[in-house]
């Protein structure tokens, strides 16, 4: 879940009461969370929210930092025993690399879109289990990029959990990840895991004339940044 709205570089730290609340009230109903940062906070709000988390035991916390601050992720990581996650802002394995040589993540997130496709992700894979990084593959995307994580998941030894956009926020009022394919079933979550892929290539049969329908009207997707009161920039 997420962790925060955007915060001051250093601000008031009453502004994470309510993170810690939420993070609370999941684990009392015997489940775990793991929060995601979104490189929203900087250095003076990361250290004291990961801090004031550590009671309760996330299963992880997420980008707690930009990823271009790998020093300041490292300086973090000695802070806290919260595991740390991150990956869907670098675009290469030596983008990767410089984090393991530091040692200062837990679990990788690449994004198959991201770093250039499926044999990529199967080389950043395998350099994660060399440095004891976990595999958690970021897909908030569509089915063709989930089915293809989905292939790397099902052969690496340190893969964890999959990122999915079933029934996500993003997808409010429009079209869902079993939108596009004529076999949405293979998306059918039971105990917490899907089936492996049994078709062809893989494994999804892509409605390619809903596709070009819907592509007509789609508009660029712009990342959002966020601005302070003061007209100062936050995060971009």
């Amino acid at each position: 879940m997420n962790a925060t709205e955007d915060i001051g570089w250093l601000d008031s730290p009453s502004v994470l009461d309510s993170s810690v609340e939420r993070l609370k009230t999941v684990k009392e109903l015997g489940m775990d969370a793991g929060l995601d940062f979104h490189g929203r906070l900087h250095k003076p709000m990361a250290k004291q929210l990961a801090r004031a988390l550590e009671p309760y035991r996330p299963l992880f916390i997420e980008e707690p930092l930009l990823s271009e601050h790998v020093d300041a992720v490292k300086a973090l990581s000695q802070l806290t025993t919260c595991p740390i996650a991150l990956g869907e802002r670098l675009y290469s394995r030596w983008d990767v690399k410089r984090f393991l040589e530091a040692g200062c993540i837990d679990m990788l997130q690449p994004d198959v879109a991201h770093v250039g496709g499926i044999s990529e992700m199967h080389r950043i894979a395998s350099m994660c289990e060399a440095y004891d990084v976990a595999m958690a593959p970021h897909c908030p995307l569509g089915p063709i990029a989930l089915a293809a994580c989905v292939q790397v998941d099902a052969v690496s030894a340190n893969f964890v959990i999959q990122e999915m956009s079933l029934g996500i926020h993003y997808n409010a009022g429009s079209q869902d990840l079993n939108s596009y394919t004529f076999n949405p079933d293979v998306w059918n979550v039971t105990d917490g895991y899907i089936n492996l892929m049994k078709g062809p290539g893989l494994g999804i049969e892509i409605d390619e004339q809903l596709v070009k329908k819907l592509s007509d009207s789609a508009k660029d997707w712009v990342n959002p940044g966020f601005i302070g009161p003061g007209g100062e920039i936050r995060e971009w």
